[in-house]
């Protein structure tokens, strides 16, 4: 039995617990310091947090809705809400 040290994609903390799972079987993680929740694997590419980063720089730099989605290989209903729900906060 091989075991990973799984970190926290927030903080980096390396005190994380299983609290459960997803409807599609991979495992929920929970951070004891930052108290935020994540999965360790997604299964598309639109929800990884780092995508989403790449999707504001990208657009900071001047790209448009198509190249990102073009370029990252995801959707673009997925660019356009990521834009959306970036402009309220």
């Amino acid at each position: 039995m091989i075991k990973t040290e799984v970190r926290c994609i927030n903080c980096n903390s390396k005190k994380v617990v299983k609290v459960g799972s997803q409807t599609n079987g991979t495992p929920r993680l929970r951070c004891k310091e930052c108290k935020k929740y994540f999965q360790s694997e997604y299964l598309s590419n639109g929800a990884q947090p780092k995508i989403k980063d790449m999707i504001l720089k990208m657009t900071v730099n001047g790209s448009g809705i198509r190249d990102i989605s073009r370029v990252l290989k995801i959707s673009t209903n997925t660019v356009i809400s990521v834009l959306k729900k970036e402009k309220t906060h």
